[in-house]
């Protein structure tokens, strides 16, 4: 005996047409392929989704979607080639439903990072979100990843270097002459830096749109850009020198979120590889119990929205 099919025998109760239809928080292992570097395996999240365009249908074969996606997992590698594949595949397994197919993937991408002096390597673990459409035969791309860093409040910054300046002042009020050996020994103790600035760990969430032309998911080189732009990256291993220097980049590039916003913003704009993209800020303030953020976008017409 025959098991039913409900999905492609019965009529839908109410008419309609659906944007998507699917299935979300699908986990599996991936072999991710990116800046032409050796495959990467993560432990990824999916969501997968097709439009429904027959107004009568009763519903999609969600188990088509699920296996082609199982397949790319089990014997292949998550290339721009390959997602684009699945798209059409997602389409072509619903040739008379759907015209349109979306999925999200979502994961850590582990890099080894060295210190900033000692060259010393450690582990850190970027979050990655990797979003493609394939609609009336177009398909685009979009890449995003979460880069920590730590941010410096510039008027902490100056209120602490007034309250050094007033410390100095009092401590040698009474001498007209100061000997050099007394300074650096006054800045070197508790009593000479009664002040320092609040700094926080902070977190670029940046989103950008791949042009059509791109072959690869250019995942470290995004990493690599932000990092290089912020100057102050969130560190893995760290001597004691490695410590020291990362004090002094962040006394170097202090920082509102106004200010990381529109360093990320000039640095992507010069990027041609990106037809689009959308950046948030995120300053945990250590000051306040609420965070700091900035957004922007490159701010085309028909672009992402800040």
């Amino acid at each position: 005996m025959a098991m039913p099919d409900i999905a492609n025998s019965a009529q839908a109760q109410t008419e309609g047409m659906l944007d998507r239809v699917g299935m979300s928080n699908i986990e599996l292992p991936l072999m991710v392929q990116t800046d032409n570097c050796p495959a990467q395996q993560v432990s990824a999240s999916a969501e997968i989704f097709v439009n429904l365009g027959d107004p009568q249908a009763k519903g999609i074969h969600m188990s088509r979607l699920y296996l082609q996606l199982d397949q790319l997992s089990t014997e292949s590698e998550l290339t721009l080639e390959t997602l684009t594949t699945l798209l059409n595949g997602f389409i072509e397994s619903h040739n008379d439903l759907s015209s349109e197919a979306f999925i999200k993937i979502e994961f850590d991408y582990n890099l080894r990072r060295k210190s900033l002096i000692s060259e010393k390597r450690g582990w850190k673990a970027y979050p990655v979100v990797i979003i493609g459409r394939l609609i009336d035969g177009k398909f685009d791309c979009e890449l995003q990843v979460d880069v920590p860093y730590s941010s410096t409040c510039p008027c902490s910054a100056a209120l602490a270097r007034q309250l050094i300046q007033e410390a100095f002042s009092k401590k040698y009020e009474q001498q007209a002459n100061i000997a050099k050996e007394d300074i650096l020994t006054w800045l070197g103790s508790t009593r000479g830096i009664v002040a320092t600035p609040h700094s926080q760990r902070s977190v670029a969430q940046v989103k950008v749109k791949l042009e059509q032309s791109a072959d690869n998911f250019p995942i470290i080189a995004l990493i690599d850009l932000i990092e290089a732009t912020l100057k102050t990256p969130v560190q893995a291993a760290v001597k004691r020198e490695d410590e020291q220097e990362f004090a002094r980049l962040n006394g170097q590039n202090l920082m509102f979120c106004e200010d990381a916003a529109r360093q990320l913003q000039h640095s992507l704009n010069q990027q041609k590889q990106f037809d689009d993209f959308w950046l948030r800020v995120n300053h945990y303030e250590s000051l306040h119990a609420h965070d700091a953020v900035s957004v922007t976008t490159k701010g085309i017409k028909g672009g992402y929205q800040a």
